[in-house]
């Protein structure tokens, strides 16, 4: 096998492969987790392949690294850590209108913070208030996403489910009067 700085290229796989888990478990995320195996996969193979190969070694240990990659990513992506298909997950800022969440630090008209109920891996955003301030524990629903970084939240008078709904679905652009038209519509679509 090829030698770089008097170590072979698989024992420098290997290392770097074990390097990259270790740093996935310090800082976990997802981050250093699928190249790390892939690495550590390739390292392991070439310490186990014969040394009279030449100019295919790199070749064989190219195709283990993307197809381990291709493996390690699939097999992450089935095992979801994070709770199911699509849980407690944002698909984008706008997915963040209309969310309901209580206040962990005091929201003015320029800082504060707020914790959704379904506001992903961190429910934890930075929040302004849209008028006055809303104290520590208050319940609060999401007006304005602000692309995500800064949320714009109002107090939130009621806690009954059907209010809930209804202030939802104002918050997503979504008309009481233009649900029920649908719904005789539908009714006398029926008939």
């Amino acid at each position: 096998m090829a030698s770089l700085f008097s170590e072979s290229v698989s024992t420098l796989l290997l290392l770097g492969g074990t390097i990259l888990l270790v740093a996935e478990a310090l800082a976990p995320g997802a981050h250093f987790f699928v190249l790390g195996v892939a690495l550590l996969v390739a390292g392991i193979v070439g310490l186990l392949m014969p040394g009279g190969l030449g100019i295919l070694a790199p070749i064989i240990l190219a195709v283990v690294v993307l197809a381990a990659t291709a493996l390690t990513l699939w097999g992450y992506r089935q095992i979801d850590l994070h709770g199911g298909e699509g849980a407690a997950s944002t698909t984008d800022s706008n997915s963040l209108r209309g969310q309901f969440g209580r206040v962990t630090e005091r929201v003015t008209h320029s800082d504060g913070e707020v914790k959704l109920e379904d506001g992903g891996f961190n429910p934890y955003f930075r929040a302004r208030s849209v008028d006055g301030v809303i104290e520590e524990g208050e319940e609060v629903m999401v007006v304005d996403p602000g692309g995500g970084n800064v949320l714009t939240v109002e107090r939130v008078a009621s806690t009954d489910e059907i209010d809930r709904e209804l202030a939802r679905d104002r918050a997503n652009g979504v008309d009481a009067d233009d649900e029920a038209d649908r719904d005789r519509d539908v009714e006398s679509d029926a008939a």
